[in-house]
């Protein structure tokens, strides 16, 4: 009984997207069309863009020793924001919104155990060369 419960909510949010859809263009009028293409438009670039930054994200993730799931946690949320921006609604570009505002593996990472605390001190050896070889 409980699987019901989420196929009836599945299959209901299409007819709640196109009654979110009529009552806002008889509000605001045809701005809702430019309203749907420009966020399909943003899916569609988002989901471009995550395509190939979560690689990136994972390796970088690995190398500073922080845990790779977080930043697959924050790829998948970011491709199931653009996903929800390019189907046509107002309903599932609010929940969008709120998956784009929540704040990602950025927040919580931890610095490289390797580097120095300080990172105006340059470590390392030189050596002065006299003035006459310099010229």
């Amino acid at each position: 009984m409980r699987f019901g419960w989420i196929v009836l909510l599945l299959l209901s949010f299409p007819v709640l997207e196109a009654i979110g859809i009529f009552w806002v263009a008889r509000a605001i009028g045809s701005w809702v069309v430019l309203w749907l293409l420009l966020s399909a438009f943003a899916g569609i670039l988002l989901i471009r863009v995550e395509r190939i930054a979560w690689r990136a994200r994972l390796l970088f993730s690995l190398q500073s020793g922080a845990n790779p799931l977080a930043s697959l946690f924050a790829s998948s949320r970011i491709l199931l924001a653009g996903g929800l921006l390019v189907f046509p609604g107002f309903i599932s570009d609010v929940i969008a919104l709120v998956l784009l505002l929540i704040p990602g593996t950025w927040a919580g990472r931890k610095s490289d155990p390797l580097r120095p605390a300080n990172d105006d001190v340059l470590e390392g050896e030189f050596k002065r060369e006299p003035d006459d070889l310099l010229r």
